[in-house]
């Protein structure tokens, strides 16, 4: 192995594959996206440079000025839920020893299903006339209007949305939280409990501190992912009623595809890109992380 690594041509047929399609994939769209945020631009006449244009112009956009604190708000509920609830779903599964395949299995299942079919179904379910307002109805109970109301700082359809998300997603915490809390060695809680630690103790002084690598981790992914959610918001409300759930990446569809303004939409990527990048470098920042024998 030692051989392999010191042999240059080695490593270069290794990530040539990799490297090709990063540049390809990512880094030449990303390029490309940037110098077109600086045009105007609508894909049937040659980019025009004008500098500075588009961003001057996402200052006075006010569906941009919703579209940000939307994604804040998913940024911040994201991470905040999903680490609280995610942890709990994983201590949980690690101490039980039955049913514990069944309970990861159903948590997860919603991972691997179409974000944009489950969009579909929630819309179903949160209709004004169907699924859980049908349902209240019958006991004598008016439901509200769960994707239509605009009342708030935080409208209700976002609050909706925010919670769907929670349950889709959770699971990837999971499983991640789990796969670190599986390495830690049984004799350091052993240990613990004959010095008459309870497991609440245990989870705190042991396990916390030997996950926190992973916690800054998932709360990266689920950072980004939040701040380029797109597919089940655009299902459940197309961003309406009147631009009041839109997102940064559902703006972004609808200046670009939607009304043809690739050079607007572009500025709009890159902030977004920005953004992303930027939280990311403050989590890392703000997750100290050590690395312990486990």
């Amino acid at each position: 192995m030692d051989k392999l690594l010191r042999n240059k041509k080695a490593i270069i047929i290794f990530m040539a594959p990799a490297l090709i399609l990063f540049t390809f994939i990512l880094f030449i769209p990303i390029c490309q996206s940037v110098y077109y945020s600086f045009c105007d631009y609508n894909a049937l006449t040659p980019p025009k440079f004008v500098g500075l244009k588009n961003y001057q112009a996402l200052i006075g956009d006010k569906t941009l000025k919703i579209a940000l604190k939307n994604s804040v708000f998913f940024l911040i509920y994201s991470c905040v839920t999903q680490l609280i609830m995610g942890l709990f779903l994983a201590a949980l599964l690690t101490n039980i020893d039955k049913g514990r395949n069944l309970f990861k299995n159903i948590i997860y299942l919603p991972c691997v299903l179409s974000s944009a079919a489950l969009g579909l179904l929630w819309m179903f379910i949160f209709s004004p006339k169907l699924g859980i307002n049908q349902l209240l109805e019958k006991v004598g109970i008016e439901g509200p209007l769960w994707l239509m109301d605009t009342k708030g700082f935080i409208i209700l359809p976002m609050w909706v949305i925010a919670f769907v998300a929670l349950w889709q997603y959770v699971g990837q915490s999971m499983m991640l939280y789990m796969a670190q809390i599986s390495g830690i060695s049984k004799s350091l809680y052993e240990a613990s409990y004959i010095d008459g630690c309870s497991k609440v103790k245990s989870f705190r002084y042991i396990t916390l501190p030997l996950i926190r690598p992973m916690v800054a981790t998932a709360m990266s992914l689920n950072a980004i992912g939040s701040l380029k959610f797109f597919d089940m918001i655009f299902n459940m409300t197309e961003g309406g009623p009147n631009h009041k759930t839109e997102v940064l990446a559902t703006h972004l569809y609808q200046q670009g595809f939607k009304y043809f303004k690739y050079g607007y939409a572009s500025a709009i990527g890159v902030l977004l890109l920005v953004l992303c990048l930027a939280v990311t470098l403050f989590i890392n920042k703000v997750v100290k992380t050590e690395q312990y024998e486990m």
